[in-house]
């Protein structure tokens, strides 16, 4: 827009979802489906000899990639003509900050307009020894170049599950401990269920209603653990700890008051719909303005802030926002769920459909799962669910459907590519619900 832009940066180019987060965990867990391919039960017909995971040159093919999307970033800042300046940044004023640069010495640097977008970082919860025992979170496993001997895994969603699987199929024995009573408890409860019993098929062990009660020993060379389990304590021995049970903004470091910035109770950036803080001229994107966790809101944020910086008018009300669980098969969902229909009072008709129903599974050998939809009185689709292969795809079409306001029977009445999944689509919407 040629304006004259800073961006202050502690130490990622390009942020989390590229160096430590979505792509490079999506990398790995690709890899972890290959060792998977190959398994004789799969019944592939694939003979190979021995299978052996060399984690060095997994961990290579994933930095490699790394390096390639970093590189991409900084050669659209060139290319933009935005100055970078890598060091982490403080009020001191409204609209000014000092930034304690990473090549020594500080810098201050004052604004006409200040763009909050410092994300979150692992939390590490509050037991005894567990931070002590210097537990990994996500950053540290994506660069560990060895399987761990037994892994806990402190945390049953998105990130917990999907390293579960992935190091479980490297080799890893693997626990998950779980404080609530379901897996992904924010999901309806027979999605929770199918993906406790992929779990349990894939061999790793899930501890529900459980909490670390104590940790003695350091991540990486053995740790012990005393675990409450429902009514019942048990010790677990392990070799190594990954920490996947939420998030913290990375406001702590911010001073943010001095900048007349608000924060809630849990250390958020307060914003209104339009994404403006409680200081005039300071907005706040993504995770770090308690936006939903995902990188794809978190960029939809950026376009709603400069959408209206060039006189339009976008707000976060009423947004649909897609998500995906990238396990081994995914689980996709877009709209609402149906315990949120049944807790708004909303009326609705359920369709339901087994994956197996789906001819392309076959040819995949992957049977396993299902999809729902939700079906609104006036026949439009309210919510969407799949577990299954493909998931994302099947979701990304009802998405589209949902956006244009389409009635469930334009699906239904499609021609749809065979064998591919979204021709389940027809299958489930014929449903008479």
């Amino acid at each position: 827009m040629g304006q004259k832009t800073i961006v202050v940066e502690r130490s990622m180019i390009g942020g989390a979802c590229p160096n430590v987060a979505c792509l490079p965990s999506k990398n790995v867990v690709y890899s972890a489906k290959a060792v998977s391919l190959v398994d004789p039960k799969r019944g592939l017909g694939v003979v190979t000899g021995t299978i052996s995971v060399d984690m060095p040159a997994v961990i290579r093919r994933k930095r490699q990639m790394v390096e390639g999307l970093v590189k991409m970033h900084l050669d659209n800042f060139v290319a933009s003509g935005v100055e970078i300046v890598m060091g982490e940044a403080r009020f001191i004023a409204p609209k000014t900050v000092d930034v304690k640069l990473n090549a020594g010495g500080t810098r201050r640097i004052s604004g006409e307009r200040v763009f909050l977008d410092v994300g979150t970082r692992a939390t590490i919860p509050d037991a005894p020894g567990l931070a002590a025992a210097a537990p990994m979170t996500h950053v540290e496993l994506l660069n560990l170049e060895r399987v761990p001997a037994h892994l806990v895994i402190i945390g049953g969603g998105y990130v917990g599950l999907e390293f579960a699987q992935a190091m479980r199929r490297f080799g890893s024995q693997v626990t998950v401990i779980q404080h609530g009573t379901h897996l992904l408890p924010e999901e309806d409860p027979d999605m929770s269920e199918a993906l406790l019993e992929l779990m349990k098929d894939e061999g790793v062990e899930v501890l529900l209603d459980a909490e670390v009660l104590n940790v003695a020993g350091r991540s990486g060379t053995g740790v012990a653990l005393q675990v409450r389990v429902g009514a019942t304590q048990r010790a677990l021995d392990a070799s190594d700890i990954l920490v996947a049970a939420g998030r913290t903004p990375n406001t702590d470091t911010l001073d943010a008051a001095k900048g007349n910035v608000r924060l809630d109770s849990q250390g958020y950036i307060q914003v209104n719909e339009r994404l403006q803080t409680s200081a005039p001229d300071v907005w706040a994107m993504g995770e770090c303005a308690g936006s939903p966790k995902f990188t794809h809101v978190g960029e939809d944020d950026c376009f709603i802030v400069l959408n209206n910086l060039a006189g339009g008018n976008r707000t976060t009300r009423d947004r649909l926002i897609p998500y995906c669980l990238f396990t081994d098969p995914e689980l996709a969902h877009v709209g609402l769920h149906e315990t949120e229909a049944k807790a708004r009072g909303v009326s609705y008709r359920l369709l339901k459909l087994p994956m197996a129903a789906i001819l392309r599974t076959h040819t995949l050998s992957q049977k396993r799962g299902f999809c729902k939809a939700l079906i609104g009185q006036d026949d439009r689709i309210l919510g969407f669910t799949a577990f299954g292969a493909e998931a994302s795809e099947m979701m990304g079409i009802v998405q589209t459907a949902m956006i244009g306001g389409m009635p469930h029977a334009a699906l239904r009445d499609a021609i749809f590519t065979h064998p591919t999944v979204a021709e389940g689509l027809k299958s489930l919407f014929a449903i008479s619900g």
